[in-house]
């Protein structure tokens, strides 16, 4: 925890459980990504934490920008983002979506299927946009293997399919830009992307004797931020990165983009959370205690499902005993439990009214929390 934060805690007025994030840690996890990629574009992955004053900081810093949506596209313009510095990363995107992020100058697009192009294609042709002018990249499937919060296969076709996907693209009119695919959230294997830059260039190659000339390889996000568990630092990622680059694509390593979300804002944040509740669920001496926090799942936790993540909880007991706890949020929902297949040492001291600092929360918290389930509030963010 930064000291800023440390500090605007000390003196916030108390309004219910909050995410405070440091810009300054922000800006520092941008300076990282790009001298460790320096010859890569960074597109912040806007879902991450859209929050207006993140947006601005990193679009003073000439970060591009990964949206998911419409709303993502606007927000990234308000912050200062020209259209070019935008990719439209979604692959599934509704029609009149897509014309929308055309009409805002939008200019780049995800696939992973012929269908979507179509979309591309019959949008460009409503709002007159050429079609020439349009950048597709296809989405292939990765499977994630080493990543602490895997994708599904929802994303992303076959390798060997993407190369027809691209080729419809080129038939059609739209310029066939590259690939693209995702190692996975909270990534920890430096070496993750090997074997997707290895299926990257053999599309490049099909592509090319099929007279399709590709230009970028989109490497995804994945990168970590620093929860219980150690990870490797940024530069030991761009080193192995550019390895692989250099083993599959030789001296013609093509154009390449990252799309940071966790690794540029989870370390920045932090939530100050209150304990509402501890007990047991018997009499037995060996039960564990279930402590209750103001926030849980649908407050912005939502992540820990399946306790995929399991976040650096600190108190000011922590030099007290500490004892297997279940931890659980206020809402009135069973499955608004946070870990109980693996419970979580806490101080035996900890009481009601007890304050509780959940580290490494500054990525995927507000975005979780925007519907006020059981009447709870969305989970309040200070940007300082």
């Amino acid at each position: 925890m930064t000291q800023r934060i440390r500090d605007f805690l000390r003196n916030r007025r108390e309004d219910g459980p909050c995410v405070v994030v440091d810009l300054e840690v922000v800006r520092d996890n941008y300076s990282k990504f790009a001298r460790a990629l320096p010859d890569t574009r960074v597109f912040y992955a806007v879902k991450a934490n859209p929050a207006p004053e993140v947006l601005k900081a990193l679009a003073d810093l000439g970060s591009c920008f990964d949206t998911a949506s419409v709303v993502e596209i606007q927000l990234a313009l308000d912050a200062g983002a020209t259209p070019e510095r935008i990719s439209f990363g979604n692959t599934i995107k509704k029609e009149r979506d897509i014309a929308r992020a055309l009409e805002l100058g939008v200019r780049l697009f995800a696939v992973d299927c012929e269908v979507e192009v179509e979309k591309i294609v019959r949008a460009a042709g409503e709002t007159g946009v050429a079609a020439s002018d349009v950048k597709v990249f296809c989405r292939i499937l990765c499977d994630g293997a080493g990543a602490e919060w895997p994708l599904s296969r929802k994303f992303g076709c076959a390798p060997e399919m993407a190369v027809d996907v691209l080729e419809h693209a080129c038939r059609h009119g739209l310029e066939a830009y590259g690939v693209s695919f995702h190692v996975g959230s909270q990534q920890r294997n430096t070496e993750a992307w090997d074997q997707a830059l290895g299926s990257a260039s053999a599309i490049f190659r099909e592509c090319m004797s099929r007279g399709i000339h590709l230009s970028m390889v989109n490497l995804g996000g994945g990168f970590p931020t620093k929860y219980l568990k150690s990870i490797p630092q940024v530069e030991a990622y761009g080193e192995s990165i550019f390895r692989a680059l250099s083993k599959h694509f030789g001296n013609r390593i093509p154009e390449t983009i990252i799309e940071p979300g966790r690794g540029m804002v989870g370390n920045a944040g932090i939530i100050e959370a209150e304990v509402v509740l501890v007990s047991k669920k018997s009499n037995d001496e060996d039960e564990v205690r279930w402590v209750y926090l103001d926030i849980g799942k649908f407050g912005g936790l939502a992540e820990t499902m399946d306790e995929s993540i399991r976040y650096p909880i600190r108190s000011e007991r922590d030099n007290d005993r500490k004892v297997p706890c279940v931890l659980a949020g206020p809402t009135c929902d069973s499955a608004d439990v946070l870990y109980e297949k693996e419970p979580y040492p806490l101080p035996i001291s900890l009481e009601i009214g007890d304050k509780v600092l959940i580290e490494g929360t500054g990525a995927y918290t507000t975005t979780y929390s925007a519907v006020a389930f059981n009447g709870f509030p969305p989970l309040k963010s200070y940007v300082i």
